[in-house]
């Protein structure tokens, strides 16, 4: 049994590494209405689960106060549209009004470099008041917002990236401007480093967002499925274009050949054929005549269509799956736990290694290797030996010229963001992948536990056969309508297949169905329940079932059932208190792209095993034809039954029971990855962890695929981010300058800090193409 919790959506702003995540995390985690919490730095989004429905203003408050505004996402973000592509244009033109600072940052910089070095004739910009003004304008302009967070951040004992940023920025600044100043003090004067700095940090924030916005295209595609406008009926000839938001349920609402559908609903009137492709990953459309279901943005492609609302907003499967693969997105895979751990405590550390580089170089280094002063001239630019001030990474001719520019380095060289977006890019690409293709995954923790399945586990009805099963024919029955009456008044409170194929019958012969009470709906047997006008319990449901509630079955009536098992069909018998009403002989045919699938999952390594209620010989003839061994076949078993399979299989590796999402809830939530295969109207089951959405079974060995590759993603990002900041850190505090002389001038290590967060988006990025 879950605990009962209530979940809501954060938008977050100002989060920029795993360390701002950590602390966002440790916020929220702090505030005693949460129960759970999980931060998506890509998304920037945290999923929160709240004991009870009080009110969240305090928790946007105390984000607020660590300089992350907060508010809460709502239905509005899918049901408009227009808001959300306002949003992002003005979002765009930010990132661009970014991207032109950073370059006029760096052309200045650079023409001010040729300027003092007399390549370029301009002496304004070669003097030192120029470089002064240029590095207080960017500090304190630009760089402002960065200053801000980063102080902020360290105020409360929580740096991140901006404090280091920020730490190493000022460092240059104030250096330089104490120099100016005091010119005996012999400082290193290099105003233009800040300057450089800042430019490359905000070029590279400019291509990592932009690479950011790459991972939510597939979702974004989704959601522009759903169209904000609907044609209402308001009677047999007229029409009038209305907000889908103005819809009410029972409405109906018109569309032509080549809308798209802005609601669920169900088909009154017309024929023609419609695509959910977008949805389901299905590639043959539908034939939609009155009585089929339409889903949110499936398309109408020839005919026109009347449809009747029932589902509007946030309530259509194309809504819950938005909602469904966005809180997936912000769930973590365990295999993120290392980096947040590590980012959490990655600033302390990178701070005092600063620290500790700065008081080495300036009391030691220095005196154990003189010659690395001379030798620290290989910088970012190599300039004239005459110029007003030197460029940090060169020239530094005293020692605790040397030890500010190698610590510096240190602080700005860090890259937490790499760790931070390690993991949640790959996931954030994979779900919407996965969505587009009608795969739906409820959170990275499950596409993690999907990539170590080595056991797959199927029921039969509804998994291996169409789960469209058909009455063909009657035993021990004396009058086979009044049977079929009888077993679809009490089936109609059932979704089994079974009980659709006994409620079709009735419908293709016109009977009229009693009214039922009292339904009991006994798990792995069938169903029992009252009629009117019929005196006694009436039960529908296995033969063994039925064999154990009435009296006894004639000797005849065991021969012929004896002979009936070798027909290889399913049988369900019907009963009224202790007599039998009859049997009722049921037919399912197989999935068309089953034997595909199987051979598919057999050549990926995976062992599989059917376990089904069903009888004996019908699973054994199935099993056979879709090359099972009769050991790898479980038949009649309850549900308690299944159970026990499950926990015995479990002992070999980890396991995935597949089963049509409706009467396999037990099994599907005992095994260690719950699959259903369901339609747009079974999204929000609790108890699957992955949802094949549409008939195709062919897209279990896909979805698992793609859950291994993923992984493998994960993992390649966590090596580059991890070997980086391994291999970087050392360089950048100077430990190959004794004996190469090599070191790293802060501008370099601010570009490889912001190429190590691209690269880790971009190869993200890659998993699109597979």
């Amino acid at each position: 049994m879950q605990s009962q919790f209530y979940s809501i959506l954060l938008d977050i702003e100002g989060m920029k590494c795993g360390g701002c995540v950590k602390t966002v995390e440790q916020t929220l985690l702090s505030e005693k209405n949460v129960l759970n919490a999980s931060v998506n730095l890509v998304k920037r989004t945290a999923l929160v689960d709240l004991k009870d429905e009080e009110s969240i203003d305090p928790i946007l408050n105390a984000l607020s106060q660590r300089g992350f505004p907060a508010k809460q996402r709502g239905s509005e973000h899918i049901n408009t549209p227009s808001h959300s592509q306002d949003h992002l244009i003005n979002r765009w033109w930010s990132q661009w009004k970014q991207l032109m600072i950073a370059l006029s940052l760096l052309l200045l910089s650079v023409l001010s470099h040729l300027a003092e070095s007399k390549t370029l004739e301009i002496p304004i910009l070669g003097s030192l008041f120029f470089h002064a003004s240029l590095a207080s304008f960017a500090i304190f302009g630009p760089g402002q917002k960065i200053l801000k967070s980063g102080l902020k951040s360290a105020w409360f004992l929580t740096p991140n990236m901006d404090t280091l940023v920020g730490i190493g920025v000022l460092s240059a600044y104030f250096t330089s401007l104490s120099s100016l100043i005091w010119p005996d003090f012999g400082w290193p004067c290099f105003f233009n480093e800040p300057v450089m700095l800042l430019g490359f940090v905000l070029l590279g924030r400019f291509l990592e967002e932009r690479a950011r916005f790459r991972t939510n295209k597939a979702l974004q595609e989704l959601a522009k499925l759903q169209p904000d406008k609907a044609r209402l009926l308001i009677n047999e000839n007229q029409t009038q274009e209305i907000r889908v938001g103005a819809l009410k349920l029972g409405e109906k609402i018109q569309l032509l050949a080549g809308d798209r559908n802005p609601i669920d609903g169900i088909v009154v009137e017309g024929n023609s054929y419609v695509d959910n492709s977008s949805i389901t990953g299905e590639s043959i459309p539908i034939n939609a005549i009155p009585g089929q279901e339409l889903l949110a943005g499936s398309l109408n492609l020839d005919g026109t269509l009347t449809v009747e609302v029932t589902r509007i907003g946030k309530n259509t499967s194309l809504a819950r799956i938005i909602g469904l693969v966005e809180q997936s997105q912000t769930r973590k895979a365990p295999i993120q736990s290392l980096a947040d751990q590590v980012a959490g405590k990655f600033c302390y550390g990178v701070v005092s290694l600063s620290i500790f580089t700065f008081f080495f170089w300036w009391k030691i280094g220095s005196a154990l290797w003189p010659n690395v002063l001379l030798a620290s001239g290989q910088g970012l630019i190599n300039t004239h030996h005459n110029m007003l001030h030197s460029s940090l990474g060169e020239n530094a001719q005293t020692p605790i010229g040397l030890a500010i520019q190698l610590s510096i380095a240190v602080l700005v060289i860090a890259c937490p963001c790499a760790l931070g977006l390690a993991t949640p890019t790959v996931i954030t690409v994979a779900s919407g992948q996965a969505a587009k293709r009608g795969w739906l995954f409820k959170g990275g923790d499950v596409i993690q536990k999907a990539s170590e399945i080595t056991q797959i586990i199927f029921d039969k009805t509804g998994t291996l056969t169409i789960g469209r099963p058909k009455v063909i024919g009657y035993l021990a029955s004396e009058n086979d309508v009044k049977l079929i009456q009888i077993a679809a008044s009490i089936e109609q409170n059932s979704r089994h297949p079974i009980a659709h194929a006994i409620l079709q019958k009735a419908i293709d012969k016109n009977i009229t169905l009693l009214k039922s009470v009292n339904i009991k709906t006994i798990p792995g047997k069938g169903i029992l329940g009252e009629l009117n006008n019929i005196e006694g319990t009436v039960r529908v449901g296995q033969i063994k079932w039925i064999k154990e509630e009435i009296n006894a079955f004639n000797s005849e009536l065991e021969k012929k059932l004896d002979l009936t098992k070798y027909s290889d069909q399913s049988i369900v018998g019907v009963s009224i208190n202790k007599s039998l009403l009859g049997l009722i002989i049921i037919d399912d045919q197989l999935r068309k792209d089953v034997g595909i699938s199987l051979s598919r999952l057999r050549s990926l390594g995976f062992n599989l095993k059917v376990l089904s209620g069903d009888r004996e010989r019908v699973v054994i003839r199935i099993g056979k034809n879709l090359g099972f061994e009769e050991s790898e076949l479980g038949w009649e078993l309850m549900p308690e039954d299944k159970l026990k399979h499950l926990e015995n299989f479990k002992k070999n590796g980890r396991v995935a029971m597949v089963g049509d999402g409706i009467n396999d809830a037990p099994a599907l939530a005992a095994s260690d990855l719950g699959v259903s295969i369901g339609t747009g109207t079974q999204i929000a089951q609790e108890t699957s962890d992955l949802i094949i959405m549409g008939d195709r079974l062919e897209s279990l060995p896909d979805a698992l695929l793609l859950s291994k590759k993923t992984i493998e993603k994960v993992k390649q990002n966590l090596f580059w981010a991890f070997g980086y900041n391994i291999i970087a850190l050392p360089i950048a505090a100077g430990i190959l300058l004794p004996r190469f002389g090599i070191l790293l001038s802060p501008p370099i290590a601010a570009l490889l800090m912001a190429t190590s967060s691209i690269t880790v988006v971009i190869n993200s990025l890659t998993l699109q193409k597979t």
